[in-house]
């Protein structure tokens, strides 16, 4: 009903069974995982990757579906739940709707129907659902091997119908619980406009646009009715005309998003394209027309709300150089320009922005206008809920959501959503029979490399040189040795890597870095239907020496 992870990272020190889905929290998410190491109640952690991933290798149980694959995996435990009696039916009945939909589903994959198409034993599926259902306190993790997938909305939605039907919710140690990237990723999503409404508000909602209008002082039909559009669909308006200029901000499209060939044409068409970025030579400022020099995250103030809804605030430590600004400056000094009207007024500094931020929080699900003081969040930032009367919502308080059984739809109760499991759109073939897979290589690099390249100890941290990862037994075949050159083709483009053959991928599947520029030559655009985000974690690839390059892997652009 909201965009509202239950959990504080609290849980990830109380739980007694771990489930890690699509998240190598030790290469991602370090500090996390040391959370997961002072965990006094020796955890079973449980490691769901297609790869022996450096999480995997240290976990108590390592499940290992085929790419793609999620969500059959995650039907066949559900299945096994509901056969050991696992299901909290007080809590399923009193607080929950749609589950006798998600239990007919589940009629149709018994662990060995499961195992068909994931490819994980039937007898591993049995065992991993014992150990959910023996939990006192089960708390269920996953991060983008998830989000980027397919059926990626579906598949976090299975997660939370486990999490459900046991009653692992709204209790310490417990949760169907996404971790993020990004430090401001709900901050972005909740107050940006891209996803929602201000304050996680619809945009197609009249009585939302009203309040909105109402709260910052503008004519309601300055607010859209309609959402703005996803990443694929401003490309595919490039392509057919409708977008002929574009505003980048401190993001490497160019190089990040999938397809790339056809990235890079699509901003070379552009008539006019705008980047806002901190750094000079990224692969998207390259097709730029015009370069906004934007401030560091130490050199601007404002505030941020990361994963566990915790709102904390960052204080510029020294000046920005040169002409650069902060984003907030850059944005309101063009708003300004565009004569956005006397409302801007309220917007003068970041502290009289969050001030703003607060107001249009006030009774929804994240409210935070309880919060005494922009000072207040100095310390250790504070958790939404926070609304007023609560003695400003001290920091060291965790705030869980649920505990009281009460969610955010009208009726108040959660919802079983449910779709069967769908192969991948793109299988391995005769002429590409590998699956690739792609993640972050180490905890030395981030993203594009576009700031941790430019570091002397992440650079000697990180691998020298981007190495693909490939099992011994398709290596053989390929006539492949570690640290040889490989060219490795897809349908979209080839690329060079240096070969590492390693049995940590299974036979059938390579494993590359997704922060090296190349990566996303290969990847194909797949894109999940609810969320648009796309499959960036399976694409099907051939392998070869370099020194035996196909005629038809020197073809592309």
């Amino acid at each position: 009903g909201f965009d509202s992870p239950p959990f504080t990272y609290e849980d990830l020190e109380l739980s007694d069974v771990i489930v890690l889905i699509g998240a190598n929290l030790c290469i991602a998410h370090p500090i996390l995982w040391e959370r997961i190491a002072r965990n006094p109640h020796e955890p079973t952690v449980i490691a769901i990757d297609p790869r022996r991933t450096e999480t995997a290798a240290v976990a108590s149980m390592h499940v290992q579906p085929r790419p793609g694959s999620d969500l059959a995996l995650l039907c066949g435990v559900a299945y096994e739940l509901v056969r050991l009696n696992a299901v909290d039916q007080t809590f399923v009945d009193t607080h929950t709707t749609g589950v006798d939909a998600w239990f007919t589903l589940l009629d149709q994959w018994s662990p060995s129907v499961a195992s068909a198409q994931c490819g994980v034993p039937a007898e591993t599926i049995s065992q991993l659902a014992a150990l959910i259902a023996g939990g006192k306190r089960v708390s269920l993790w996953w991060t983008m091997g998830v989000n980027q997938g397919h059926q990626a909305v579906r598949t976090a939605q299975a997660i939370i119908n486990i999490a459900l039907m046991t009653g692992n919710i709204g209790k310490p140690g417990t949760g169907p619980n996404s971790i993020t990237g990004q430090c401001n990723a709900m901050g972005s999503r909740i107050f940006s406009n891209t996803t929602t409404l201000l304050g996680g508000r619809s945009f197609t909602d009249a009585s939302h646009r009203a309040e909105v209008a109402s709260i910052l002082g503008i004519a309601e039909d300055r607010i859209p009715a309609q959402p703005s559009l996803a990443y694929d669909q401003i490309l595919d308006g490039i392509e057919n005309g409708a977008i002929k200029a574009l505003w980048i901000v401190a993001t490497n499209t160019a190089h990040s998003w999938l397809d790339q060939h056809r990235t890079k044409r699509l901003l070379e068409q552009l008539e006019f394209l705008v980047v806002q970025d901190l750094y000079g030579d990224t692969m998207t400022v390259q097709h730029a027309d015009l370069v906004l020099p934007a401030a560091a995250w130490g050199e601007k103030d404002g505030t941020f709300i990361n994963a566990e809804r915790r709102i904390g605030r960052i204080q510029a430590v020294c000046a920005a150089p040169g002409e650069a600004k902060t984003d907030f400056e850059i944005i309101r000094t063009l708003a300004t320009a565009w004569k956005s009207g006397p409302w801007l007024d309220r917007f003068s500094s970041p502290e009289e922005t969050f001030e703003v931020l607060a107001q249009l929080s006030a009774g929804r699900p994240c409210d935070f206008s309880g919060i005494r003081s922009y000072d207040a969040l100095d310390e250790a930032g504070i958790q939404w809920p926070c609304p007023s009367g609560q003695n400003g919502c001290p920091s060291e308080v965790q705030r869980r959501l649920f505990a009281d059984g009460h969610f955010f739809h009208p009726d108040g109760k959660a919802k079983f959503v449910s779709e069967p499991p769908a192969l991948p759109p793109e299988l391995p073939s005769g002429e590409y029979p590998l699956v690739m897979l792609t993640g972050r290589q180490s905890s030395a690099q981030w993203h594009t490399g576009t700031r941790t390249d430019r570091s002397a100890i992440l650079r000697a941290l990180a691998p020298q040189e981007t190495q693909m990862q490939i099992n011994p037994v398709d290596a053989a075949s390929r006539c492949v040795n570690s640290g040889d050159l490989i060219t490795v083709c897809s349908p979209r483009g080839h690329a060079r890597f240096v070969a590492l053959v390693t049995p940590l991928v299974a036979a059938g599947q390579v494993f590359v870095s997704m922060h090296d520029s190349q990566t996303n030559l290969l990847t194909r655009m797949t894109l999940d239907p609810y969320s648009r985000q796309p499959a960036a974690k399976q694409s099907c690839v051939e392998v070869t020496p370099a020194t035996l390059d196909r005629h038809r892997c020197e073809t592309f652009p």
